[in-house]
């Protein structure tokens, strides 16, 4: 198995303390300054019962924590921050943890997605106007990694993630089920008559067995891997299980590294490079990855002014070999995937396609980091590079009319027979229109019809929910269908599976061609060929958007539930899909060297 944290097999660097470096933020601005200042700060802080010495010009740490029992992925990080903690003050720092908005998907409504930029303003203004140094991102849930790494990077102190980590795998009937996955499947089979209520009860108890995040290859398994690949993370960390005494160990090591990383003033903007992202990329072609990755890697880009498109990430995954087989596009969970070797093991596989000479929060270069790691023996978990899944499974990117600025599905979920795919589409303004008529026995509606849900976009709902995977019709699933193409401007969670088309940009409710699709009209998706096409001509499209612009008035970007507050700003700043559905004004970092001061 892969060592953990030093993967060349070298001892970890002694933390360097000493005198503050010049710029030193907590000592320059706030705890070494002399006269009212000075007092002010450090007399507060004595309140805690901090003796003299933390204010002698040592490194303050901010352990920033999405902690929140209404995130239960997130829920055991306050133990988490403690093992930092450790780490911390063994190297020589003062730690200070903090809170931050906490975004769970599993509770949070309409969608976590419409919060993401909201929490990256908290992590953002946070470590902007106070006396931090560097930081420690404790993360887990799905939006909670991006939206820490979107507001560190935008101040571009030394910054280092630790997620969480996985469940153990669920149990059910002798059998391990996937969190997400068995949720679309078992409510599948219930719908189509195949499982009991009281099964599906019984599933519930023993999906979610202990702390931690989703242990299918989903959106915070995704992230947790990617903020691995781009070298934010310590190596190893991403697949370790959330209880395993490992994932302390590694926050207590991640304390100490922080402390390394202020002395050598190692920050994001150093890290962040194309390189990195086409290392990411890659990395979660190899994975199997959740397609919301795209969308968060394309908002961290755009925080460090990085030029990476839509275009980039489809061509930096396109041959990649599809080596892990993890649910919900193959069989394994993530436990299975961290005994098998993790990230590290399929970064060597695949090393011949990646930059190995990115640095890394390690200090040490990606190649460094990665030499030493193997793939466990006698383990299908991970697939050799020579006997891939497949090639080039990863997050496709279509264009076409339907489509000019862009659409995404994830090919490794998708049926390979409608993979090239001609229907005539069943069009619902709402996700509300669809769930009513989902169990509709006269639904107009066939296995070969193309479902297509409007108004679902980051600003036609909104936020983006994830809602695309359509579940199934229920005659249709009566009759055996499991699979049917659908296609929207909604995201889908990173445990569903399906031939599902997401993120087409511009969406419905700014006027993009989503909108003019009627009942009847045919669609053609052809993913091999990146295409998706909606066969109707010209002339009728322009009859169809003339109706559709007189039917609507200036503000239809408002369509529902943003008349005040954060809804309102996110609404009128929000970007398409194709530009990560950031806010306009967020994007490009302002850097730390300013410390805001108040005397």
């Amino acid at each position: 198995m892969t060592e953990m944290f030093d993967a060349d097999g070298n001892k970890p660097k002694a933390a360097a303390v000493g005198p503050p470096p010049k710029g030193r933020r907590s000592h320059e601005h706030w705890f070494g300054e002399e006269g009212r200042q000075g007092f002010l700060h450090r007399s507060w802080m004595r309140n805690q019962g901090f003796t003299d010495e933390v204010f002698d010009g040592r490194p303050v740490i901010g352990i920033c924590n999405t902690w929140s029992e209404l995130t239960p992925c997130n829920a055991h990080l306050r133990e988490l921050a403690e093992a930092v903690k450790r780490g911390v003050w063994q190297a020589g720092g003062f730690p200070l943890e903090f809170p931050v908005m906490s975004l769970g998907e599993t509770m949070l409504r309409p969608t976590a997605m419409l919060f993401r930029n909201l929490m990256s303003m908290d992590v953002e203004e946070s470590l902007r106007g106070n006396p931090v140094d560097g930081t420690v991102l404790l993360t887990g849930c799905d939006k909670t990694t991006p939206a820490a790494v979107m507001g560190a990077a935008s101040v571009d102190l030394p910054a280092l993630v630790v997620t969480g980590g996985p469940m153990l795998n669920g149990k059910f009937r002798g059998c391990d089920i996937g969190s997400g996955t068995a949720v679309w499947q078992f409510t599948q089979d219930v719908n189509a008559g195949r499982m009991s209520p009281a099964d599906y009860l019984e599933a519930e108890k023993g999906m979610s067995r202990s702390r931690g995040h989703c242990m299918t290859m989903g959106t915070a398994s995704t992230m947790a891997s990617i903020t691995e690949a781009l070298g934010l993370q310590l190596t190893g960390s991403a697949a370790v299980p959330a209880v395993d005494s490992r994932r302390f160990a590694i926050a207590q090591r991640a304390g100490q590294r922080i402390v390394e990383m202020v002395h050598e003033d190692l920050r994001p903007s150093h890290i962040l490079t194309p390189e990195a992202f086409a290392n990411a990329a890659r990395v979660n072609a190899a994975i199997g990855g959740s397609t919301n990755a795209v969308i968060h890697l394309l908002a961290i880009a755009g925080r460090v002014g990085v030029d990476v498109t839509l275009d980039d990430l489809d061509r930096w995954g396109r041959d990649v070999p599809w080596l892990v087989d993890l649910q919900p596009s193959g069989r394994y969970l993530m436990e299975d995937f961290f005994y098998a070797g993790g990230v590290p093991a399929v970064m060597n596989l695949i090393s011949e396609l990646l930059d190995k000479d990115a640095i890394t929060v390690t200090g040490r270069t990606m190649g460094e980091n990665i030499a030493g790691a193997r793939v466990t023996e006698n383990t299908d978990v991970i697939r050799p590079f020579a006997n891939p899944m497949g090639f080039g499974a990863g997050t496709a990117v279509l264009r076409g009319n339907l489509a000019p600025d862009g659409a995404v599905i994830k090919q490794s979920a998708a049926t390979e027979r409608l993979l090239r795919h001609r229907g005539r589409a069943l069009v619902f303004a709402s996700i509300e229109e669809y769930d009513a008529a989902v169990t509709d026995p006269d639904l107009d509606v066939d296995a070969d019809t193309v479902l297509v849900l409007q108004n679902s976009g980051p600003r036609g709902y909104p936020g983006m929910p994830e809602v695309g995977n359509l579940t199934i019709p229920q005659k249709l699933a009566e009759q055996g269908v499991d699979d049917m193409v659908r296609i929207s401007d909604a995201r889908m969670s990173g445990t569903a599976y399906g031939t599902v088309v997401l993120h087409v940009a511009p969406e419905a409710a700014v006027g993009g061609p989503l909108a003019l699709v009627r009942s009847g009209d045919w669609i053609a998706l052809d993913v091999p060929g990146r295409s998706l096409e909606l066969e109707v001509d010209e002339t009728e499209l322009s009859r169809r958007r003339a109706e559709w612009e007189a039917a609507t008035t200036g503000d239809q970007a408002r369509v529902r539930r943003a008349e005040r507050g954060w809804a309102q700003l996110y609404v009128d700043h929000v970007t398409q899909a194709d530009r990560g559905c950031d806010l306009d004004f967020l994007v490009g970092g302002s850097g730390h060297d300013v410390a805001r001061q108040s005397h």
